[in-house]
Formats: structure tokens, C-alpha cells, sequence
């Protein structure tokens, strides 16, 4: 009996789903965080006690436009990371979505004003660097028909 044709697909191809959402892994996840920072550094020192202060401080950040927009970026992250990590291995996906720390350093410089010293770009390089490696590796991607027969 011959197996479907899904089946004899080979698993190094990675399909274009999968790649896709990792591209939206690696932009929306640091976009998220960045845009948290941002909305943490306009509000400044966030007092817990008295409660009088937490409840300030939780007014400012529920009423900060950055704030909801990280908070954005990230549900949309976490979906993505759930879709991938449904239809690729584990120890693929984690490395491909390190090429966020990239994107981390550009959107800290850019939209933060943070100065990335050469040492951080060169241990940033580094990562990507071992992110190219593991791609040169078999992305076993597949879908749950497949996984059902193995």
C-alpha cells in the first residue's frame, strides 16, 4: 500500500506557514517588549505601597497607548509561537525565533535610544550566526495527519 503523497513529502522542506509565522515571532515578540519598555519608562516609578500607589500606578499603565500596543504585539506573538510550535520541532523553532535578540538591539537603538555597544552586536552576530547553522539543519514540519501515523 503506497503511502499519500503528503506522507512521502520530505520533512526537511519548510513550508511557507511555518516560516511566515516565525517571521511574525521574531518582529511582533521584541516589538511587544519594546513597546512595553517604552510605555514603562512614560510612566517612570511604579509604587506598590500604599495600595493609594498601586492603584495610580495601574491606572497609568492601563491608560498608556504603548502599553496596549506591546500587549498587542505580544497576544500576537504567543499565537504565532502556539501555530508553529504545532506544526515544527521544538528544537527548531526556539533557535529560528533567536533572530529576535536582532531585532531586539534594533528596536532598543531605534525607538529607545539605546546605545548597543560593538561587543553586544558582535554576541548579537553570534546568535544569528548559530540561528543560520540550525537551519541548515531538518526542520521536521508536519501536519497532524502525519503525526497521527507516527
Amino acid at each position: 500500500m503506497e503511502a499519500p503523497e503528503e506522507a512521502r513529502q520530505p520533512h526537511h522542506v519548510l513550508k511557507p506557514k511555518t516560516f511566515l509565522m516565525i517571521v511574525v515571532m521574531v518582529v511582533c515578540g521584541p516589538l511587544g517588549n519594546t513597546f512595553l519598555g517604552k510605555g514603562m519608562k512614560q510612566i517612570g516609578s511604579v509604587g506598590v505601597w500604599p495600595v493609594s500607589h498601586l492603584i495610580s500606578s495601574l491606572s497609568r499603565i492601563l491608560t498608556t497607548p504603548s502599553i496596549w500596543m506591546g500587549i498587542g504585539s505580544l497576544i500576537v506573538f504567543f499565537i504565532a509561537d502556539m501555530l508553529v510550535l504545532s506544526w515544527a520541532d521544538y528544537s527548531f523553532v526556539r533557535p529560528a525565533s533567536a533572530l529576535g535578540y536582532g531585532m531586539v538591539a534594533l528596536l532598543g537603538y531605534s525607538m529607545l535610544g539605546e546605545r548597543v555597544s560593538p561587543l553586544r552586536w558582535t554576541g548579537i552576530a553570534i546568535i544569528c550566526l548559530g540561528v543560520f547553522v540550525v537551519s541548515r539543519t531538518t526542520p521536521r514540519t508536519h501536519t497532524w495527519e502525519t503525526m497521527e501515523r507516527e
